[in-house]
């Protein structure tokens, strides 16, 4: 038989594994700082760039995109081009997506510190990088299959399965969640509005762990896994089950994430039973990796490579029981808000991801350049730091989360709530403490690693082409007797794309279309106006300085919550809020009944000194608002985006916009004045005054709603 030599690229692989390593530090040291803002507002630095709004969501990108986006990419160029027997499509194609990738990060970091922000969790940045996204993304795609396409191998192996369904599941999330309409260069709208947003961004949210953060690295551990242990996979057919089942039921679960909202409630019920659906092909692929290790355990206690991995399929299935737990109602009525939430998304993050990832670079990095791992030992110190880490971290956000709840809950004999909320927060800072304890430790375990990969590289020499050769794949395959079922497909990448975007689609078009066209699911209360052009205005630097990432503005129909904020939230307040802003984590109280709660001037000196109105408050001051003008020229684009988007402003209102603002604002300023407080009336803190006294004032409760609730 015919045998033909070629060259795996390595250098991409190295390129790729370095960025991976680089990313990961610099990611986690920002979420290190943000998680001693915590309990230290002086960690703010009284700096737009550096306060928690801005600095949270840069940590998230930079782990999610750079961290593990450059994994992703690490271990699927080195595994498949060895699972295809090709080299990787175009070099070109490949230096491009690494070096256009690494463009995206850079400008992501810059824009999300600069305060340009789409406000939708995961999704933060803006239109013009969206676009860059999408292009890079589809250039990966090209060379992926143009490598499967071309490839010596008759078979797909399953790593691969998880590869396609990613690549096009990413794509089809980041398109539709990504629509918007742009006001300025940094500057855009979400096409959606209120409860369809909500679900749009919950169905991308959700399902960008399921298919960023988890089945390209389901993927990455079918492969290294069997490599770094030299066994086969434990079973074939359990791998068929899992790949399927898994991408179909993932893509229904995103309404979990929205339970007791103003989701429709047909919405939020499929949510609950897909979840729970989930643990089957979870822990199904859970199992199918540890049993691949049957017989090798004497081996895992001495390689650090597949303790790492171990602990990592061992922490997927832990999140993967846990995720559809918490999407029971009764138990997220608990945990929804509090940092239950934190700990659980971090149990997965450090532990599946990263531990995963670091097992993957400790096994490639000395096979690219032909040489030993410089010191097991150290190796092994990473994993036990890091084990430690995870633990710290974890543990008591999971009681701090149990506290907040429990004291959030509690009422006193007479019938009322027990506890401000300012109490439940100070009351849980030691455990956000031991929290950044821990999460330090997780980052000295990653430059005890930096350390070990620098001295291995320094004693190796990279194979940049790395010498391999395969028979042809021929162009009529032979099947000699009976084939399981599942090989047709596995012998044709482009059905598998196909089908594979089909099982992922079903689920998103039969949950999202039905919120837009049956106009029951979202009422429309006449009371509710859109925003006046400061108002807007306001509400925009509400979303340019992060503030959903402390504070929700969805009261739930549970009685502490309504007795606590107000009448409970109702779909159709929600019609002109282009983003929505429900938010996922209560670090600051929930705000959607704040208009008119206080005066103007209170809201002033909160958010010039928070601590000053509110002792013992963590939260950063914003002293820059006070004194920062801004630009009402682009009030009258902002309007004709909002009639774009169907917010039924009059004809030619854009016109009067700037006149309409700067009355309110004077009216605003005027205030102030009477308080001592001086403001200009083009200053931010007078806009973001306007949105605050704005929030939640447009529906009165009515007494017998309130005494229906759950």
């Amino acid at each position: 038989m015919q045998v033909e030599k070629f060259y795996y690229d390595n250098r991409i692989v190295k390129m790729f594994a370095y960025a991976t390593i680089l990313w990961g530090a610099v990611g986690m040291l920002v979420g290190l700082l943000a998680s001693v803002q915590m309990f230290l507002p002086a960690a703010n630095f009284n700096f737009a760039p550096t306060t928690f709004g801005r600095v949270r969501p840069l940590h998230t990108n930079a782990v999610i995109f750079a961290f593990v986006g450059n994994g992703i990419f690490m271990g699927v160029y080195y595994s498949l081009q060895r699972l295809c027997k090709a080299r990787m499509f175009s070099d070109a194609l490949s230096k491009i997506h690494f070096w256009g990738w690494q463009l995206i990060i850079v400008a992501a970091a810059i824009t999300l510190l600069a305060g340009y922000s789409t406000g939708k969790e995961y999704a933060e940045l803006e239109w013009p990088i969206d676009v860059a996204i999408t292009l890079i993304w589809v250039l990966f795609g090209i060379n992926m299959f143009g490598t499967i396409i071309k490839r010596r191998e008759s078979h797909l192996y399953v790593a691969i399965w998880f590869y396609i369904a990613t690549w096009v599941t990413v794509a089809m999330l980041h398109i539709v969640n990504s629509f918007e309409i742009p006001v300025t260069f940094f500057k855009s709208y979400s096409w959606y509005a209120g409860v369809q947003d909500a679900l749009v961004q919950w169905w991308y949210g959700h399902n960008a762990v399921a298919f960023f953060l988890t089945t390209p690295y389901l993927g990455l551990m079918y492969y290294f896994l069997p490599k770094a242990a030299n066994r086969p996979v434990y079973s074939y057919r359990l791998s068929i089950i899992h790949f399927w089942a898994l991408i179909f039921i993932y893509i229904w679960a995103g309404p979990h994430h929205l339970l007791y909202t103003a989701l429709p409630d047909w919405a939020q019920s499929l949510g609950v039973v897909f979840s729970v659906m989930l643990i089957a092909p979870s822990w199904g692929g859970m199992l199918n990796g540890l049993f691949t290790l049957r017989g090798a355990w004497d081996k895992v206690r001495e390689d650090a490579v597949l303790k790492f991995m171990v602990v990592a399929v061992t922490c997927y299935g832990m999140a993967t029981f846990e995720g559809p737990m918490l999407s029971l109602k009764n138990v997220n009525g608990i945990a929804h808000y509090t940092d239950w939430i934190v700990a659980h998304v971090h149990v997965g993050a450090l532990g599946w991801n990263g531990f995963l990832t670091f097992g993957v670079l400790y096994w490639i990095i000395p096979k690219i350049f032909k040489t030993s791992l410089y010191s097991k030992k150290l190796a092994n110190a990473h994993f036990w730091v890091g084990t430690i880490g995870i633990v710290l971290y974890a543990v008591p956000l999971y009681w701090a989360g149990f506290t907040q709840s429990m004291m959030w809950k509690t009422f006193t004999e007479e019938g009322q709530l027990k506890f401000q909320f300012l109490e439940t927060v100070t009351h849980i800072l030691p455990m956000y403490m031991t929290r950044s304890v821990g999460g330090l430790l997780y980052l000295v375990g990653v430059f005890i690693m930096i350390y070990n990969i620098y001295k291995t590289v320094a004693a190796g020499k990279l194979v940049a082409n790395e010498a391999a050769e395969a028979p042809p794949l021929p162009k009529v395959i032979e099947v000699h007797g009976k084939q399981h079922w599942h090989r047709w497909i596995e012998r044709r990448p482009v059905q598998m794309l196909v089908y594979s975007l089909i099982a992922v689609a079903i689920g998103g078009v039969l949950e999202i279309v039905p919120t837009f066209l049956i106009k029951s699911n979202v009422p429309t209360i006449s009371s509710v106006q859109p925003y006046t052009p400061l108002e807007l205005h306001g509400r925009d630097l509400y979303v340019q300085e992060g503030c959903y990432t402390c504070h929700s503005q969805m009261i739930r129909p549970f009685r502490d919550e309504v007795a606590r904020y107000g009448e409970y939230s109702k779909a159709g307040e929600f019609i002109y809020d282009h983003p929505f802003q429900w938010g996922s984590k209560r670090t600051g109280p929930d705000l959607a009944r704040i208009g008119g709660k206080y005066p103007d001037s209170w809201h002033y000196n909160h958010m010039l000194e928070p601590q000053s109105m509110s002792p013992g408050s963590i939260m950063p001051s914003y002293p820059w608002m006070m004194d920062k003008k801004v630009d009402t020229s682009i009030i009258p684009a902002k309007i004709r985006a909002m009639q774009t988007l169907g917010v039924p402003y009059e004809a030619g209102y854009d016109k009067v916009a700037t006149k309409d603002y700067m009355e309110q604002a004077n009216k605003i300023k005027e205030s102030l004045k009477k308080d001592k407080l001086e403001a200009s009336s083009t200053s931010e803190i007078v806009a973001l005054i306007a949105y605050l006294q704005r929030v939640g004032t447009d529906i009165k409760a009515e007494p017998k709603q309130v005494a229906d609730l759950k």
